[in-house]
């Protein structure tokens, strides 16, 4: 409806309009007074009254149903390795964080965790706390799966008598 000082007013159809700070709205967002936004109703009153609204907390919504539905069905998602931390990195998926445990990021160990910050990667979502809202995400997973293709594809074209050529990677007793 207005754009009040470091607040936007909005009217969702209450007897009072709601303010939401302009610092949920997103640098790239450009709003201007008539654009409809979708937002959350997080209290009907606050202390002085007024209806309390979030557009943050109804972006957020938007991205976990997303996440909520391709931990479901299976789906990969594009996401950028945030910062390393303890045990793992953040990812962004979609704008929300994720966590990428260090065992998960591929079949073979990682050395340097810090030279993968900053990659987008593909990732499955394979576990979702629902009550703590957390995600956590596999590469490893991917990566498994595609080796059991090529796999699976080799072992098709075998046959009986075929002459291959191959590489000595060991001598055993």
């Amino acid at each position: 409806v207005r754009i009040q000082g470091d607040n936007v007013i909005i009217d969702v159809g209450f007897k009072s309009e709601g303010s939401i700070p302009k610092s949920e709205f997103q640098e790239h967002e450009s709003s201007q007074i008539g654009d409809e936004v979708e937002v959350v109703l997080e209290s009907v009153e606050d202390q002085d009254g007024n209806l309390v609204l979030s557009k943050s907390r109804a972006d957020f919504l938007k991205i976990w149903d997303r996440v909520l539905n391709s931990y479901e069905t299976g789906e990969i998602i594009n996401g950028k390795i945030i910062k390393r931390i303890k045990g793992g990195m953040v990812v962004d998926l979609l704008g929300m964080e994720a966590f990428l445990p260090g065992s998960q990021i591929d079949i073979r160990p990682i050395r340097d965790f810090d030279a993968l910050v900053g990659q987008m990667m593909e990732f499955k979502v394979v576990k979702v706390n629902i009550p703590t809202e957390n995600v956590v995400v596999s590469h490893k997973v991917l990566v498994e799966k595609e080796i059991a293709d090529q796999r699976t594809a080799i072992l098709e074209s075998l046959e009986r008598g075929q002459i291959l050529e191959g590489i000595v990677k060991a001598i055993t007793d």
